[in-house]
Formats: C-alpha cells, structure tokens, sequence
C-alpha cells in the first residue's frame, strides 16, 4: 500500500472513533486530571492518564459505531459515517479496532492506580452494555441510564492524579452527568424524525415537544448549581474567574432554554444543542486554568 493508501487509511479509523464526540470526553478527562492534581500533574501521570483517557473513549465510540451501524445507515445525520458508507470491509475489522484501544486504555489504566482502571472500566462499560446494548433502542430513559459513563473519564483523571476521589471529583463529574441530557435531547428534537425512521425511543420522540424540552429546560436548570458549586465549595481552588466563566455560561444555557419554551421550533433547539458544547468546554478549560495558577 502506498502512503497516500496508508494516509487514506488512517484517516477512515481516525473518523471511526467519532473525534468529534471524544475529544470532549479527553478534555473533561484532563481538567479531572488538574483538579485532582491541584495544579501540573506529574509528567508521567499525564502521559498515562491522557492514553488511558483517549483509547477508552475512542475505543468505546468505535464499538458504539459497529453495533448501531444498522441504525446510522437509516438516519439522515449518521449515513455519511464509516461503516454506513462500506470505508471499512469486513465490518468486523472496525470491532476488532474498537476492542484494542479499549484494551490498551484499561492496560495502561493499571500502571496509574486501581481507582482510575475502576472508573474507566465502569465508564466503558455503563456507556456500552448499559446505553448502547441495552436501553438505546428499548427506553427514553436511556440517555440517563447512560449519563455515567459521560462523568467517568473526569473521575479517572482526578483519580489518577489524586489517587482518590473526594466530593470535589463527583461534583465536577456530576456536573458533566448532568449536562448531557440537555445535549442529547436538544439534539434528538432536532433530528427527531431520523431517531422515529430509526426505531430509536430517545425523549422527544415518545412524548410531547412541549413536555420533552420542560424536561431539557428541567437538567440546565439542575446542571447550574454544580456548576457553581466549586466555587462556593472550594474558594481556594476556583475563584472569581471561575465564577464569571460559570455564571455566564451557565446563563447563556438558561436563555437559550427559555427561548426552546417560548419558542418550541427545531431551530431553537438546535441552537441549544450547538451551544452546549462551547459552554462545556469553555467551563473545563477554566477548571484547568485555576488549578494551574
């Protein structure tokens, strides 16, 4: 094979991984990784933690990708993926991709500490067995029987710098836990004819829109106070940067979920979704921000 061929190549798996949904994970991972360190972790520990951290989400959304191959090939906003595509033949090639880097995640987990393989573990686990095999296509509940596995890679990093997981670590996970049905559904009530076509029962497709976005409205309103929290909790560590960052994120949420209410349209919740993401980031970057200086 050429190195354009190799280039070609690397590029499908690269997409197969679903980097646009990981990298977030990887980030939040980090800023676990600060808080716990209380500043600059140690080198080594970054190295590992940021693998670990990487090849489990990568590896758990390109197995997520081969079980609901059948579903993205059905649904308008995943037929452009890999496998819906035929990038990748035999499919089962895109499995065995999935499973060494989940591998390699949970080996290279052990050589940090046990409480950070456990997190990571469970995290692969919640986000596979429990959301994607066993309550996707069976529940509307399932993103929230799914959320942990959001809140998991913030628990490893803190786990691996700190060596424990203190109520700091499940106040910033629990954050994370709890920004994701906002995220989701705003998303699913966009593309709520795609999850129908699919046989998907995600929120919006089973009840109401105007029940399904009082239920969005509902989680940004649970997510502001633990976002807040470290503030108030932990002075020493966040501070008035942190709570500007937090107040006016978090604000921008509120809005742009009264807008949804007052305003029920696609277009609405779409600009919620498309804001979801920035705001996280921007808050995780702030939380590694006041742990380094």
């Amino acid at each position: 094979m050429t190195s354009a061929g190799l280039l070609s190549n690397a590029r499908i798996y690269f997409d197969l991984t679903k980097p646009n949904v990981w990298w977030l994970l990887v980030f939040t991972g980090l800023a676990g990784l600060f808080a716990g360190a209380g500043g600059l972790p140690d080198l080594s520990i970054l190295i590992l933690a940021t693998i670990t951290i990487t090849a489990g989400s990568a590896g758990s959304e390109t197995i997520s990708n081969y079980i609901e191959r059948d579903i993205d090939s059905v649904m308008r906003r995943t037929a452009r993926r890999v496998l819906p595509r035929g990038l990748i033949k035999p499919a089962w090639k895109a499995l065995v991709f999935g499973i060494i880097l989940t591998a390699i995640s949970l080996i290279t987990a052990t050589f940090i500490n046990a409480l950070t393989f456990i997190f990571m573990l469970v995290g692969i686990l919640d986000y596979l067995l429990v959301y994607v095999i066993f309550t996707k296509r069976r529940t509307p509940i399932n993103i929230i029987l799914g959320s942990f596995a959001g809140g998991a890679p913030l628990m490893a990093g803190y786990a691996a710098a700190a060596g424990d997981v203190p109520l700091e670590a499940w106040i910033l996970a629990a954050m994370i836990v709890l920004w994701i049905p906002a995220h989701v559904w705003s998303l699913a009530l966009r593309y709520k004819e795609d999850y129908v076509r699919a046989g998907v029962p995600m929120l919006p497709t089973v009840i109401s829109e105007v029940k399904s976005i009082r239920c969005i409205a509902s989680t940004v309103l649970l997510f502001i106070p633990f976002s807040l929290a470290p503030y108030f909790l932990y002075p020493s560590k966040y501070g008035l940067p942190y709570l500007l960052v937090a107040g006016l994120s978090g604000a921008a949420l509120v809005y742009f979920s009264m807008r949804l209410i007052a305003q029920p349209t696609k277009d609405n919740a779409w600009k919620l979704f498309k804001l979801t993401s920035p705001q996280l980031a921007v808050l995780t970057a702030v939380i590694i921000l006041e742990n380094l200086f």
